[in-house]
């Protein structure tokens, strides 16, 4: 049988749950991405003592747990346990409504002994998982309107619960996914098309309707359209100025200006690249966005090669929302989208980010 064919069959004949070596490129790019984030976070420790770094080092530490996990993991464990998946995925993100605890205008976070956890960051793994085996279950059916129409039911209850949160740069993470996912699986492009139409209407409805978005969240939209550098425009205001204090070669390691003056808030966070632009100068973004290219290549390579298509979809679900933070991080700091609180990859400082990373590292690493 074809590989082609065999990919389109929920579980390969005679698993035994044995896998080949893990790709080396894979596990090596996405450690040089951690030792780059722990990097400017010394760096941004070494100006005000905030401590990231220690932190951080051990949150990478912790999050060899979720690695190791879903490496051992078969597959085709999280295929047959998918509803199982989902009921947990809605469950936590249920309980952040109700226990969760907020900060800065946001309900995100649940409490689990001295660390604060982030469900709606564990739920684009989940949703990954979940609809590629939505899709693997009905792949014989993938091109009628019905099962589209179904895996967007599949998508919904996740998403206003996030959106309840509020926290729109999650929201946008899973219509990614879903979107990532149904291409590979084969739906139909003319279905896309109406989604399209149907999109641009309810934006406009949503953005025109009183109290469904927040105040802050309007601004961040207004001030990418007319940027006011005292502001709402203030962080990509100074994001540019320190990415472009950095020119070729950076300022140095350690003598960012910008950094050390706190001109930059979230600069941990959303806008870390600003630390690596200052001090690395185009050089150190360069070597930054190329071995984001060396992990994305790998990542690719698994969905490419994977063996059947609940791992193939899956494999792309994860790839796509890697992908999609870092593009429109990216975007961030350099101004040429609005700020919606996504961080980069491997690089940012927070538990839940990094060990989404390192879980999704691990799955790539079981499929592969």
């Amino acid at each position: 049988m074809s590989r082609s064919v065999e990919a389109r069959r929920p579980f390969a004949p005679g698993d035994t749950g044995l896998r080949p070596a893990v790709d080396p490129w894979l596990i090596i790019s996405a450690a040089i991405l951690v030792v780059i984030g722990l990097t400017a976070l010394f760096s941004i420790d070494d100006a005000g003592s905030s401590g990231f770094f220690p932190r951080q080092l051990i949150l990478a530490t912790i999050g060899l747990i979720p690695f190791f996990v879903f490496w051992r993991v078969n597959p085709a464990v999280w295929h047959k346990a998918s509803w199982i998946l989902y009921a947990v995925n809605l469950l936590l993100l249920m309980a952040v409504l109700v226990i969760g605890a907020s900060s800065g205008g946001s309900q995100r976070w649940l409490g689990i002994g001295p660390i604060q956890f982030q469900p709606s960051e564990l739920s684009k793994l989940l949703l990954a998982l979940t609809l590629a085996s939505f899709y693997a279950n009905r792949f014989e059916s993938v091109k009628k309107l019905w099962v589209f129409a179904l895996s967007f039911l599949h998508v919904l209850p996740p998403m206003l619960l996030v959106f309840k949160q509020p926290h729109l740069g999650g929201v946008m993470t899973l219509i990614a996914i879903w979107l990532i996912i149904s291409i590979v699986a084969g739906v139909p492009w003319k279905y896309f098309v109406v989604l399209f139409v149907g999109s641009i209407t309810l934006g406009l409805v949503t953005w025109n309707a009183p109290g469904v978005l927040m105040d802050y969240q309007r601004e961040r939209v207004i001030g990418f359209i007319r940027p006011d550098p005292q502001v709402s425009g203030y962080q990509q205001h100074r994001a540019l100025i320190a990415i472009a204090g950095g020119k070729v070669t950076g300022e140095g390691y350690l003598r960012g200006g910008q950094k050390a003056g706190g001109y930059i808030p979230e600069q941990q966070t959303d806008f870390i690249l600003t630390v690596i632009g200052e001090e690395g100068g185009l050089i150190g973004c360069l070597i930054t966005l190329s071995v984001f290219g060396l992990f994305f290549y790998s990542a690719w390579r698994v969905a490419f090669l994977a063996p059947t298509l609940f791992t193939r979809l899956a494999a792309s679900g994860v790839l796509g929302y890697l992908v999609f933070h870092t593009f429109v991080n990216l975007g961030m700091n350099l101004a040429l989208m609005p700020v919606v609180g996504l961080w980069l990859p491997f690089i940012s400082y927070g538990g839940s980010a990094l060990w989404l990373c390192m879980a999704s590292l691990g799955l790539l690493a079981s499929i592969r």
